[in-house]
């Protein structure tokens, strides 16, 4: 019997950014239709063929459309090849034992409408399908986990800490009592119940706002700017402050990234940074996924998203957010489907 296939559009890099275009991000992305995928895996493979539901938009994936002499901790993209980051998946069909035709599942994954996943033990079955799906793009996901990590683990906060904190992050600060500020780089972005929060890029004197709202510093700061921010926050840390970082958005736009003048406070001030990627810690993830399930059924923690539809839209919804166009966790529909009513752990 011949196998059934279906076409597969994609988004694929064109080419990689110049040296003088790493600020920019134009025309690198083309959307294509690929040849068609047979909607069955290779016959004696381990494989699981996937159908894209929803698709991360993340800034660290411009990043990967530079090509880089000396690698870093994720590989670059090659010209020709489809785009990858985490996304939400429905299994159309499986050689691996502990997949089957119709779960729903999260990992990494390709920018288009099909992919043969050939290493599935990376993927996470997901056990809360009464969620949004596309909540597993994001606050049931690797950035959900990357606060949560960054938070509990890494900052090990005390009640009564304070800092400038993320969408979730600073969720999970206010639910163990923690005063907390929010800094963004738009302003209608909410403040999503924190006790106040600010447009840094509006701020003339970033120092002097900082000491406005921590007159007596800063215990914790939850690092995912950088540059002129990391720059304002040490001067206004608290002594034995920790700072978490992430990311830093602020500088991956940049042919040459800012200098930092004030680390000496690390110094002064007895300061704890420290540097942290969530792959260290998928092994936390059924933990967190139960715990962060109980916050959202509790309406303690809400969680904003921007959803574009369809593949044709993505290059455009990467692009947003590095203009300070996106409001909340920005994610790509590639195809709306409905989560069955219940479904086995």
């Amino acid at each position: 019997m011949a196998l059934v296939a279906v076409s597969n559009k994609r988004v694929i890099l064109k080419r990689y950014l110049t040296a003088c275009e790493i600020g920019q991000l134009g025309d690198e992305m083309e959307v294509v239709t690929a040849e068609a995928v047979p909607l069955s895996v290779p016959a004696g493979s381990f494989a699981v063929l996937v159908k894209n539901l929803y698709i991360s938009c993340d800034p660290y994936l411009r990043n990967r459309m530079i090509r880089h002499e000396v690698p870093t901790y994720i590989s670059d993209f090659v010209p020709g090849e489809v785009v990858t980051s985490h996304g939400v998946m429905k299994v159309i069909s499986s050689g691996h034992l502990d997949f089957k035709a119709g779960d729903l599942v999260w990992g990494m994954t390709g920018w288009e409408e099909y992919t043969l996943i050939n290493n599935p033990e990376s993927l996470f079955k997901i056990n809360y399908p009464e969620f949004p799906l596309s909540n597993y793009t994001g606050v049931l996901e690797m950035h959900g986990l990357t606060a949560y990590v960054g938070f509990f683990e890494m900052s090990k906060p005390k009640k009564g800490a304070s800092g400038a904190v993320g969408q979730v992050v600073g969720q999970l600060a206010k639910i163990t009592g923690c005063y907390v500020i929010g800094s963004a780089g738009y302003d209608e972005k909410s403040k999503f119940g924190f006790d106040d929060a600010f447009n840094y890029k509006k701020e003339q004197d970033l120092e002097a706002a900082l000491r406005r709202y921590f007159p007596e510093g800063i215990d914790i700061y939850y690092e995912n700017v950088g540059g002129k921010m990391l720059d304002a926050v040490l001067p206004n840390m608290s002594l034995g402050g920790r700072i978490v970082a992430c990311g830093m958005i602020s500088q991956y736009n940049l042919e040459q990234p800012e200098g930092v003048r004030n680390l000496y406070y690390i110094v002064t001030k007895r300061l704890r940074m420290e540097g942290f990627h969530v792959f260290d810690y998928y092994d936390r993830y059924y933990r967190f996924e139960e715990e962060m399930a109980g916050y959202l059924k509790e309406e303690k923690v809400s969680y904003v998203e921007d959803v574009v539809e369809g593949l044709d839209t993505a290059p455009a919804a990467l692009i947003r957010l590095f203009t300070g166009r996106s409001v909340g966790k920005q994610l790509v529909a590639v195809a709306r489907e409905q989560a069955p009513a219940h479904q086995e752990n």
